[in-house]
């Protein structure tokens, strides 16, 4: 305990996307569970994100061993913005990637490329304990792929 605080849990990463659906499949390929999906609006929404007239479409994604969670937004109103880091290299200052465990890299990679992801550079062998790449899918999200060996 730090300063009379302390963490439970991180509850969710948040994804603003234009095409919920394209995330939702591309992120199902990964091997998440669609937990949810909800129509969000209302003036508690709109106190809590700081804009008015919010509208949005969420889907609550969830990882298999039901301990990490997505939550992909799509904003009816206002309209979603653009920041310019759809194609961000990795060394971009701020958020740049979410890492997942998987047992078959070649296998995900496989599902996820029906889906629209590009490799970002190539798989590669960190010493004998894992293979790991870089995968952008829809709207420029960059997720690690990460396969344990030896």
């Amino acid at each position: 305990m730090l300063g009379g605080m302390t963490i439970q849990r991180m509850d969710n990463i948040g994804i603003v996307v234009d095409d919920l659906d394209a995330a939702i499949a591309f992120f199902t390929a990964l091997g998440m569970e669609l937990e949810g999906r909800a129509l969000v609006e209302g003036p508690e929404v709109d106190r809590l994100v700081g804009l008015d007239g919010v509208r949005t479409d969420i889907a609550m994604m969830r990882t298999p061993d039901g301990h990490g969670r997505l939550e992909l937004t799509r904003y009816r109103a206002p309209a979603a913005v653009s920041a310019g880091a759809e194609n961000a290299p990795v060394n971009a200052l701020g958020i740049r990637r979410i890492m997942f465990a998987v047992e078959d890299i070649d296998g995900a990679l496989a599902r996820l490329r029906a889906h629209g992801a590009e490799l970002v550079g190539e798989v590669t062998r960190y010493e004998n304990a894992y293979r790991l790449c870089y995968v952008r899918g829809p709207e420029g999200i960059l997720i690690a792929l990460a396969e344990q060996i030896g």
